[in-house]
């Protein structure tokens, strides 16, 4: 969020479900009145209609399953301090579903992926994510967190980290007692991953940091964007962006963007379509959880295995802060995909889901050296 921050002096605004399994989403229809409408006014519509189809189907506990061509690069770096990488092509189209089951299914430790949210966002972001995963054979869960999505907590009550992140919190709690999970967190959403590691490390068999907080012990999500935001005092005292759910005499509750922010920051390499349906599906962003410093322990943050996504056109987290990320917390293996926005489940699906399948089939190291890179050679 830094270069977002940089935007909040300068003018004002105003501004607990999960999701498995595909369901094919009947057509969406809008009444028209006795005129012709405009081409504007028919995207408008459809748009709409789009963003109210999607809430109904995930209230309805479904899921939107949709194949999405997009392409993109991807470099990858495996092991930390590793400087190797390659380029890769695009997932062709010409890979079949059973073929990618195949693959996928001979070399898993499990089969669930729990994909977490960023700010403002809900579940219905992953959308295109989730059909790809399940097509590869994987049994992909979406969660909105609190104040989130379609879960009905007021942002303003939102107090706490560990009152962020409840659903996913408690979605692991109900898990069998030899059941692990893959967690994929999104921007902030990075932070609800590391609480739930340092909760459940024996039911996450890895975590998946996609552009997101990847946070050290003793930080805030808030830290990783203070260089180029200078201090939290600061932001509290100026930021025009703010929201006092509880009054202008006590702390702030939370921040939205307004719409151009939101697609300049956020979507600039996402479809029309995909933006239009965030810029009315998005809602107040809880602040209390992004100020919040984080206990981690190597006794069971330490012990999950980590994996950082990187995004090389996001205005939102610059690849600078990203690259300051990594090495100041490296992770396990770091994957990047060119041309990737903030949002790559919207702009680069096929690349994110490919690389996704590929860390769900990384397996314990056994034999690599400490600080060996582990090189891979691919023809797409």
């Amino acid at each position: 969020m830094g270069n977002a921050f940089r935007c909040m002096s300068r003018k004002e605004h105003h501004g607990g479900a999960t999701v498995s399994r595909s369901k094919r989403m009947g057509s969406a229809r809008s009444a028209r009145g006795a005129g012709k409408l405009t081409p504007a006014e028919e995207e408008l519509l459809h748009r709409q209609a789009l963003a109210m189809a999607i809430h109904q189907h995930l209230d309805a506990g479904g899921s939107m399953s949709r194949r999405i061509d997009a392409g993109g690069s991807i470099s990858r770096r495996i092991g930390p301090g590793s400087i190797s990488s390659r380029r890769r092509g695009d997932l062709p189209d010409s890979v079949t579903n059973a073929k990618a089951a195949h693959i996928v299914l001979e070399n898993l430790e499990t089969k669930k992926i729990v994909l977490v949210h960023g700010e403002g966002f809900g579940a219905w972001c992953w959308y295109k994510t989730i059909s790809l995963l399940e097509e590869a054979g994987l049994d992909p869960v979406a969660l909105d967190l609190t104040g989130s999505g379609i879960d009905n907590a007021d942002t303003n009550s939102i107090a706490t980290l560990a009152d962020y992140s409840k659903p996913l919190i408690d979605y692991l709690n109900k898990l069998p007692e030899n059941e692990k999970v893959i967690l994929v967190g999104h921007s902030c959403g990075g932070a609800s991953v590391s609480y739930a590691l340092q909760q459940y490390p024996q039911k996450i068999s890895k975590a998946v940091f996609l552009t997101a907080t990847m946070v050290k012990d003793g930080q805030r999500p808030f830290d990783v964007f203070s260089e180029e935001l200078a201090t939290a005092d600061v932001f509290l005292q100026e930021s025009q962006l703010l929201q006092y759910g509880n009054g202008k005499d006590k702390p702030p509750t939370g921040l939205m963007f307004d719409k151009q922010q939101i697609k300049g920051l956020y979507f600039n390499q996402s479809p029309s379509k995909d933006t239009a349906l965030a810029a009315v599906s998005m809602r107040p962003i809880p602040l209390a959880p992004i100020m919040e410093k984080l206990s981690l322990t190597p006794e069971k943050y330490g012990t999950v295995r980590r994996y950082f996504i990187q995004t090389l056109d996001d205005r939102m987290l610059s690849p600078d802060v990203q690259e300051k990320l990594v090495r100041e917390n490296p992770p396990a293996g770091i994957f990047k995909i060119k041309g990737g926005d903030h949002c790559p489940f919207f702009s680069k699906p096929q690349s994110l889901n490919k690389i996704l399948l590929e860390i769900a089939q990384i397996q314990a190291p056994t034999t690599l050296l400490p600080g060996k890179a582990k090189t891979e050679e691919e023809n797409h």
